[in-house]
């Protein structure tokens, strides 16, 4: 599979023919060979994104029409469903559950972004703010212009679809940047847009690493930014788009507390904290990987769970049964075996796991062993996120000191409860830190509702009404209701 640049409406070559190789995280053979853009192709694909933004062809069109390309997107998702889920499994490392699942979220979701532009309201008059004879104010919004996107490695195809989705449906345009560990279903989801009538230099997609990245966002036409990835590089990218007072959406890095109650329904509690940390090999940036446990159910819970992490079947992603394939790269697998071997340094009490898989088949990828420490405040992994599957494991007595653990963290992505009593539930959710706060559940999201994070776990939302209105501007039109010159407020002001 080649991958070009999706520049213009076109795939092109990179134009010093600059090409690397994406591998499969399962077993190291090639998915793809994909161009890397230059300085000048990104110049391009900006310049391109900004031309069709003052295109009347896409400016001024219906969101009629907006919502019906959405959801020709949304069915042609589906009628590529098969494609899709192979080449996101073979890229990503995606177990087959996990693929079959993005593929139908991401659909899902150009659904749901069709409603919302069918429904948006662009001018809406506010009566509240308005008087008879004096004034009738309105509140108008317009897309925001020329955005940079850059998604992660970990969701490629539903970040994109997290991407793309309010573009189409707010009149905005989009340089969009996938990671080169995954550029694959991107390059995909560029056809089907291509294909399903979205004018040309609306969306443009590249791949390429951190210096792509930077040149993309520090062009003075990029009016936003919405990045999902790491706290560091969200960093560095507030400080570039603060240059242009570009507008910033960001997804950020997290250490989700999960706390499981005394009185929690072990027989779902205990599969809930496993798939918290275990989805996806723990790459997922809300990933539960600090499991407080309430002292008068530790031992049943934990008795419990050593046996119960023993049943998840890790396997390569060919195999159908595989409840957790491998790690994304082998810098990425480094990286978690080393906060391993740190964890251990610092006398954190290994549970379970610990090492690398290698036996047979397993040597040629990137697999690493479920893993559980036991530790407190004072181990590193209790506040480093390791975007791998490793669990810490502490121990508490009241709900005062749950809620302690739980906030003490630079991060606030999302958390979660287990508990049989709803309102004690609903009680400690809004004394969590976090953007997402789930109860007797764990990683599921509704695109109707914002998803981001407290402190450094981001800015703003993604997702909901409050992602829609991410990318859109407000403006205020004051409409005078009070046509007699003797009555004009103003009127004796400097006459």
């Amino acid at each position: 599979m080649e991958i070009k640049l999706f520049i213009n409406g076109q795939f092109v070559e990179s134009s010093e023919k600059i090409i690397r190789t994406s591998i499969d995280p399962s077993n190291g053979l090639e998915v793809a060979k994909y161009h890397v853009p230059t300085a000048h192709d990104i110049e391009k694909a900006i310049a391109a994104a900004h031309c069709a933004f003052i295109n009347p062809e896409w400016k001024n069109m219906s969101q009629e029409n907006r919502a019906d390309i959405l959801l020709k997107i949304s069915e042609k998702i589906k009628e590529r469903s098969k494609e899709l889920i192979d080449v996101e499994i073979r890229d990503s490392g995606s177990t087959l559950r996990k693929a079959k699942a993005d593929v139908h979220n991401t659909a899902s979701f150009f659904k749901v972004m069709s409603k919302v532009a069918r429904e948006l309201k662009l001018s809406i008059p506010d009566e509240s703010a308005s008087r008879a004879g004096f004034s009738l104010n309105t509140r108008e919004y317009s897309p925001i212009g020329v955005c940079a996107q850059i998604i992660p490695w970990n969701f490629p195809l539903v970040m994109a679809g997290w991407k793309l989705g309010p573009i189409l449906a707010t009149g905005c345009t989009t340089v969009l940047k996938s990671a080169e560990e995954t550029p694959a279903t991107a390059a995909i989801l560029a056809e089907i847009i291509r294909d399903c009538g979205v004018p040309s230099g609306v969306v443009n997609i590249i791949t390429g690493g951190a210096d792509v990245g930077r040149a993309l966002i520090n062009s003075s036409l990029i009016q936003k930014v919405a990045f999902t990835g790491s706290t560091a590089v969200g960093v560095e990218i507030l400080k570039t788009a603060a240059a242009n007072v570009a507008k910033t959406t960001m997804e950020l890095g997290g250490k989700s507390a999960n706390i499981i109650l005394n009185d929690a329904d072990l027989s779902i509690a205990v599969d809930g904290a496993l798939y918290a940390f275990l989805y996806h090999s723990g790459q997922a940036c809300d990933s539960g990987t600090r499991l407080l446990i309430q002292d008068g159910i530790y031992s049943a819970f934990m008795d419990k769970f050593l046996k119960r992490i023993k049943d998840v079947k890790v396997a390569p992603t060919t195999d159908a049964n595989a409840g957790m394939g491998p790690v994304v790269s082998e810098k990425q697998m480094n990286t978690i075996l080393a906060f391993i071997e740190k964890t251990k340094a610092e006398e954190g009490k290994l549970l379970s796991g610990g090492s690398r898989i290698t036996e047979g088949d397993f040597a040629k990828g990137f697999f690493i062993e479920p893993t559980a420490f036991e530790i407190t405040p004072e181990h590193t992994i209790f506040h480093e996120e390791i975007f791998g599957p490793v669990v810490g494991i502490t121990k508490f007595k009241t709900i005062e000191e749950a809620v302690a653990l739980a906030n003490n963290s630079k991060y606030g992505l999302a958390g979660a409860i287990w508990t049989q009593d709803k309102n004690l539930g609903h009680k400690i959710a809004s004394q969590l830190e976090a953007g997402t706060v789930w109860i007797n559940e764990y990683h599921l999201l509704n695109p109707g509702m914002p998803f981001g994070g407290f402190k450094q776990s981001g800015v703003g939302r993604e997702m909901g009404p409050e992602g829609i209105m991410s990318y859109l501007e407000v403006r205020h039109v004051w409409e005078s209701d009070c046509n007699e010159r003797e009555k004009k407020v103003w009127l004796d002001a400097i006459f």
